[in-house]
């Protein structure tokens, strides 16, 4: 099997790194960035910081702070109107997977016009697109590396998977230092997305060696810092191993792919404005017990490098001691479930079947070891509510 591999150009990584974005754009040739972000960083000041990065590298960057969780078609409009005012040749994503993927979106559809929908997958976007530079905030999302994009269809609440090279950014400035003020409950869920992201990207139908390596690393790191990071966000060393992990585990998953636990968590965040990695966290255990036996040895692996299992267990007891440890890490990390996240039982089981439809149109249930049918996601969805 040949992979078709991408990455972003540049990576710089480590402590005080985004104090070299200026440096960065200016190597790109860049010279009017629209720098993408939220309300909060802009009002913490750490947007302006970058501006000022920006400026001090002789640039002229417009900022723009509008973007919101889970980003949508109607969010977009303002966003573009800002980037066609400034006349960017280029876009700075920085914070969560949120900004990075509005980021992605105005730099394609700031070339190519048209509406968000008609680049939902299956369709591949090879691009054009303006040059993109992510700067996370959150040690989990990964779309500082990937060539996805997700944007939620304001008129029919479905949660589009976008892809393709064009949403790859150009270069990623990964600062853990970003991380360092994060509450414990993002911390947890976006740690989870993390390693949500490694597992499902080293059992999915299109793994490769390139991938599988980043995965197996990304998740050994996860398992040995996530809950000290929680426990303790001013654990140094566990915010700086969570972020590596985290951008690795984005390799990885952008170049094999994600599965089913994405692909029934897209439409829980859409209908219910559930956060990604929360969503994920919900559906981890109870998609993996369901996915497992088509895919022992790849689970046992996952298992081990966990620290879940050694190589003393069989491949059928490591898989299942992978199970059991994600249920114990997400009740470790308080994860809520549907129900205790205060999400309606009527209106839930309504949406049942749409969900289901939805997340099989997404195309990443496709990658899981068993691949299910629409009434087999109907049942997991009931699973996890109580």
């Amino acid at each position: 099997m040949i992979a078709s591999l991408s990455l972003p150009r540049i990576l710089r990584v480590g402590r005080g790194a985004v104090g070299e974005l200026g440096d960065v754009a200016t190597g790109l040739g860049l010279r009017r960035p629209l720098l993408v972000t939220d309300a909060f960083l802009a009002g913490t000041g750490a947007a302006e910081r970058l501006m000022t990065t920006l400026r001090e590298a002789g640039l002229q960057p417009r900022l723009f702070a509008e973007t919101v969780p889970d980003p949508t078609t109607d969010s977009l409009g303002a966003g573009l109107d800002v980037l066609r005012e400034h006349e960017a040749d280029s876009v700075i994503g920085f914070g969560g997977g949120s900004p990075m993927d509005t980021a992605k979106a105005l730099g394609l559809l700031g070339v190519q016009g048209g509406r968000m929908r008609d680049y939902k997958a299956p369709h591949t976007n090879l691009g054009p697109a303006l040059p993109v530079i992510a700067v996370p905030t959150t040690a989990g999302s990964g779309s500082e590396a990937t060539q996805f994009t997700v944007i939620t269809d304001s008129a029919t609440d479905e949660k589009m998977l976008c892809t393709g090279p064009a949403f790859l950014p150009v270069a990623a400035v990964i600062d853990f230092e970003l991380t360092l003020s994060m509450p414990s409950r993002l911390t947890a869920d976006t740690g989870v997305d993390a390693l949500t992201h490694a597992v499902e990207a080293y059992v999915s139908r299109k793994s490769n060696p390139f991938s599988d390596g980043l995965a197996l690393n990304a998740i050994h790191t996860i398992g040995r810092h996530l809950r000290r990071a929680y426990a303790d966000g001013e654990d140094i060393e566990a915010r700086e191993a969570m972020m590596l992990a985290a951008t690795q585990a984005g390799i990885a998953f952008s170049n094999s792919s994600v599965a089913l636990v994405h692909g029934m968590s897209r439409p829980i965040g859409a209908h219910f404005h559930v956060a990604h990695g929360l969503s994920n966290a919900m559906l981890f255990p109870a998609v993996t017990a369901f996915s497992v036996h088509a895919a022992e040895s790849r689970y046992a692996d996952c298992a081990r490098a966990l620290g879940a299992a050694d190589d003393s267990d069989s491949d059928a007891g490591a898989a299942g001691k992978f199970v059991a440890a994600l249920r114990t890490l997400c009740r470790d990390l308080e994860v809520p479930t549907p129900q205790t996240h205060g999400i309606d039982k009527d209106k839930w089981l309504r949406l049942l079947p749409l969900m289901a439809e939805q997340a099989l149109a997404s195309g990443s249930p496709a990658n899981n070891p068993l691949v299910p049918t629409a009434d087999e996601i109907q049942d997991l969805y009931a699973q996890i509510y109580a």
